[in-house]
Formats: structure tokens, C-alpha cells, sequence
């Protein structure tokens, strides 16, 4: 009977074992498929241009060469200009760093009242911000172009700035907000008792428990932000457009001979600061997201 019951675990755990093995398999061939397309980008990035007329897409390239990438940079045409990704480039940090910064300081001090501060009319000011999130770009674009105008920032990098914090305080209030419910009640009494007042309970208590949410908030706008083409193209001018907009120009050039391996170099330099950010931080962006999920 012992033998009988071993021999059916011994089964038991075979079959647990090849179950895990056809799962790691199943999910290599996915992940193969999706990283191919990035393979693809990569080799031909550093590939000459006869090598890609005469090769195969998928080949490993026989030559390395880093010269599309360098073209892509500072030397690529978009329309009559010829300076590459790189003043778009800084375009992007000038666009990206302050836009992130400000949508996710206001996010965290809307999140902080309507969690904390309870005021009549702060469910309808949430939910109106909620609603915020869900309209289309399409929708916003003549009200927004009509505002920019205005304001004297049409085609400006601070009107593209201003556009971009009006979008993000929605989500940005959403994040702190469900993080900040789980925070318990008492905290506040108690410092209130102790003489703090909003700012100092802000900034003495809950900023220091807010990183895995700040964390979310930045990975969120940014890369937002940074992969944003619509407001980019409607909202710039040729002085002020973001690396996205250039991508394109450069891309469908039509002025002399198509160099995919340039084009290819330009578009995993205009992806680069997005995967970065995720490299350095995106097993804390996971942990925010759930952080605020349980109350208590």
C-alpha cells in the first residue's frame, strides 16, 4: 500500500514538473516573439547598407558599424534641416522632466486633500478628474489650441509643458489618492493634536511613505510624456518639437537614399530613455500600483 502511495506521488510530482517545463516553453516562444522585433531593430542598427540589401532581415550582421547610429544623432535629415535626433532629443528632457515633476507634486497634493481633508464636494471635483482621464486626445485639441493661443504659448515647449500637466493631474490625483486612503485616520489626528497643520502633516508624514507611489506617478507621466506624438505634432513648432515628431520627419523623408539602419538607430534612441527608466525602476512601479489596493 506505501509502495502503491510513493509511486503515485512520484507520478504526481513528474507530472508537476513537465506541466512547469511546457509553461517555461510556451512563455519563451511568446517572449521570442515579442523581443524579434527589437532583435530586428538592433542588428540592423549597426549594419552598412549594402549588407542589408544583400542579407538577410533576421542575419546577424558580418560587419559592426555604429556610424547610423552617430548619422542618427546629429546628422539625419527631417524635411530641410540635417541635425539628427539630438536638439529634439533635449527637446524631450525640456518637455518631460518638469511636466513630470509638477503633474506628480500637484497629483500628490490633490490625492492628499480628497483622501485626507474630507471637504463637501470632493467626491464630484474626484470624479470630474476621474472623468478627465477617459476623454480622448482628438477631443481637446481645438480647446487646447484655443487656450494656447490665449496665453501667448502656441507652439512654445512651456505651452506643450502646460498641456501635458493639465492631462496628467487626473491620473496623477488617481494614484495618490488610492494610495493615500490605506493610510490610517489616526496619524492625522494625532499630529493635529501636536499642533501640525497641513503642510507639515504633508510633508512630515506622508511624503516619506509616498515613494513607491511617487515612483508609479514618474514612470507613468514620463513615459506618457515622452512617447506622447499627438500633442507633440498639433501643439510644437520646428524649433520646439519633442524627439517623437522628429522620428517621423526623419523616417519618412523622402529626400535622398532610405537608410534603414539609420532610421532604426533613430528610433531605439528615441525609446532608449523610457526603457531606462523602466530598467531602473520598474519593479517598484508594480509595488505602487498595489500598495494602496488594501486599506488597513
Amino acid at each position: 500500500m506505501s509502495d502503491l502511495s510513493s509511486y503515485s506521488a512520484e507520478r504526481t510530482d513528474w507530472g508537476k514538473i513537465a506541466l512547469r517545463w511546457l509553461l517555461f516553453a510556451i512563455l519563451g516562444v511568446f517572449a521570442l516573439w515579442y523581443l524579434a522585433p527589437l532583435f530586428v531593430m538592433l542588428t540592423t542598427s549597426v549594419k552598412t547598407l549594402e549588407e542589408i540589401r544583400t542579407g538577410s532581415l533576421i542575419a546577424l550582421p558580418r560587419e559592426i558599424t555604429f556610424e547610423p547610429w552617430a548619422k542618427a544623432w546629429s546628422q539625419a535629415c527631417s524635411g530641410i534641416t540635417c541635425e539628427g535626433l539630438r536638439p529634439y532629443f533635449f527637446n524631450s528632457i525640456l518637455l518631460a522632466v518638469p511636466s513630470v515633476a509638477i503633474s506628480t507634486v500637484i497629483g500628490a497634493l490633490n490625492g492628499y486633500v480628497i483622501a485626507q481633508w474630507r471637504f463637501r464636494g470632493a467626491d464630484t471635483i474626484f470624479a470630474m478628474l476621474l472623468f478627465g482621464c477617459f476623454i480622448p486626445f482628438q477631443v481637446v485639441l481645438l480647446p487646447m489650441a484655443k487656450m494656447l493661443g490665449l496665453l501667448g504659448l502656441a507652439g512654445t515647449i512651456p505651452g506643450l509643458m502646460l498641456v501635458h500637466v493639465v492631462y496628467g493631474i487626473g491620473f496623477t490625483t488617481l494614484f495618490f489618492r488610492n494610495f493615500y486612503v490605506s493610510i490610517p485616520g489616526d496619524l492625522i489626528k494625532a499630529a493635529k493634536v501636536d499642533g501640525a497643520g497641513f503642510l507639515r502633516i504633508f510633508v512630515s508624514i506622508f511624503l516619506p511613505l509616498s515613494v513607491p507611489i511617487v515612483v508609479v506617478s514618474i514612470i507613468w507621466q514620463f513615459t506618457q510624456i515622452w512617447n506622447d506624438f499627438l500633442f507633440g505634432v498639433s501643439f510644437s513648432s520646428a524649433g520646439s518639437q519633442p524627439v517623437t515628431v522628429a522620428l517621423n520627419n526623419i523616417v519618412n523623408s523622402t529626400t535622398g537614399v532610405k537608410e534603414y539602419n539609420v532610421d532604426m538607430a533613430a528610433a531605439i534612441i528615441a525609446a532608449l530613455p523610457t526603457l531606462l527608466v523602466y530598467v531602473v525602476a520598474g519593479k517598484y512601479f508594480i509595488r505602487g500600483l498595489t500598495a494602496g489596493s488594501v486599506k488597513g
